[in-house]
């Protein structure tokens, strides 16, 4: 006789796995009741030494409820998509989202601005999906890309500059922090099953 439990349903786990980003979601919209001039002063400045201490901040705060809300949706989608595959991958892609779409903006963006926003980490699970896809080439991770790109290809528009108040050097540096950990996670598994 095994002393083994048994498997939670698949769907209960998958439920117990979204946790982490229905947390995160929550907190962003708990943070929206923050005073506007207390979230600017947590936001990214550019080029000003204050300005990397908000890179860890800056993503869960957002400028009013519409910036909020644009961003919601793709943030919990795109983030299950992650997630749902491994917990590994969704905290190391977040993270690697945050780091470069907050030096990126820290670097490049404008001085005269203050940088709020989940945008670059969206960005950068968008770049994980598509590239995981590309780089494992398994029928589920094409498949995924496919979608992904099919869904949601018109944020790669968002990487060019053309609304001054829209940040896109958090787009391209969270798109390409998504590249790096997807090529990071699939070199990793390569290597652990010999390939």
């Amino acid at each position: 006789m095994s002393n083994s439990s048994p498997q939670p349903p698949l769907a209960q786990r998958a439920k117990g796995r979204l946790i982490p980003l229905l947390a995160l979601t929550a907190a962003m919209w708990a943070l929206l009741l923050m005073p506007l001039s207390l979230r600017e002063q947590l936001g990214i400045r550019p080029g000003a030494t204050i300005g990397l201490a908000a890179i860890p901040a800056a993503p869960w705060l957002h400028a009013d409820l519409t910036h909020l809300a644009s961003n919601t949706i793709p943030f919990l989608v795109l983030g299950a998509l992650v997630l749902l595959r491994s917990s590994r991958d969704f905290v190391l892609v977040t993270l690697l989202a945050v780091l470069g779409s907050g030096l990126g903006i820290w670097f490049l963006g404008d001085p005269s601005e203050v940088h709020l926003g989940a945008s670059g980490v969206i960005f950068g699970y968008f770049g994980f999906l598509v590239a995981r896809g590309l780089l494992e080439r398994t029928f589920l991770s094409l498949a995924l890309a496919a979608a992904v790109g099919f869904f949601y290809g018109g944020l790669l528009w968002q990487v060019f500059p053309h609304e001054r108040h829209i940040s896109w050097q958090a787009h391209v540096f969270g798109l390409l922090s998504g590249l790096v950990a997807a090529w990071l996670i699939v070199r990793r598994r390569l290597r652990r099953y010999g390939h």
